[in-house]
């Protein structure tokens, strides 16, 4: 990429209210634990490892589970961006289908710098903690190992909404990898919402499904901040 097209790429993820300001890591971190999902997601983490660890029955799969679900989690997290919070609202006869999820997500990106719309919405949550619960004690072939999956995709929901957070705060990049997962959701931001549609991660899972182009050669989108180009971002 030349430097040119660089520039207008850094230019294409700025946002439009004014100049960033910087702010510390742990500023950062004091205004994340102000919101509801992260104790939530903390609380689920937490009462599964006490839960795993009473319960014992350690064996290799106890093991090998977390490794895959770390491998599998950008797709994980594609899949759910692609298909949940990208939902197109639609009508089956009298019946509108739209979660909240979706909803949300729709206003998170008609106004990205609205803290609140960062975060998995509290009313979602009701739902999805004992969604995840229910899925560990039944969909495992033992308690155990339905436990360390409880104890894993926790976790890993409790650091999505923390890099997620962050990338969207005035925290600004300083590692080379963050820079690189920052600048890969600004651009789906800013640019182009049809791409780079990982969070925690850039060039993982976009890259496998063909969402991660060079984004000099991706015109800006006119309904970034619109999505669907609905009239009204609650629709």
């Amino acid at each position: 990429m030349t430097d040119t097209a660089r520039a207008q790429d850094l230019a294409a993820v700025r946002t439009e209210q004014g100049k960033r300001r910087s702010i510390s890591l742990g500023s950062a971190f004091a205004e994340f634990i102000r919101h509801p999902s992260p104790w939530l997601l903390f609380g689920l983490t937490l009462g599964g490892v006490i839960a795993r660890v009473v319960h014992g029955d350690w064996q290799l799969s106890d093991a090998l589970l977390p490794v895959a679900m770390v491998a599998l989690f950008p797709v994980y997290e594609w899949l759910i961006h692609v298909f949940i919070l990208h939902w197109k609202p639609r009508r089956i006869g009298r019946l509108k289908v739209d979660s909240i999820l979706a909803r949300d997500h729709r206003r998170h990106h008609a106004d990205p710098r609205n803290i609140p719309l960062i975060f998995i919405p509290t009313r979602a949550m009701y739902s999805i903690v004992p969604a995840t619960v229910a899925i560990s004690i039944f969909a495992f072939p033992r308690l155990g190992l339905g436990l360390t999956y409880l104890v894993v995709i926790s976790a890993a929901g409790l650091i999505y909404e923390w890099v997620h957070f962050l990338v969207h705060s005035d925290y600004r990049p300083v590692t080379r990898l963050y820079r690189a997962v920052w600048n890969n959701h600004r651009l789906h931001h800013y640019k182009n919402e049809h791409y780079w549609f990982t969070v925690t991660s850039s060039g993982t899972a976009d890259r496998l499904f063909g969402t991660h182009p060079d984004p000099a050669s991706v015109p800006k989108s006119q309904t970034a901040r619109n999505l669907h180009a609905l009239s009204d971002v609650g629709a």
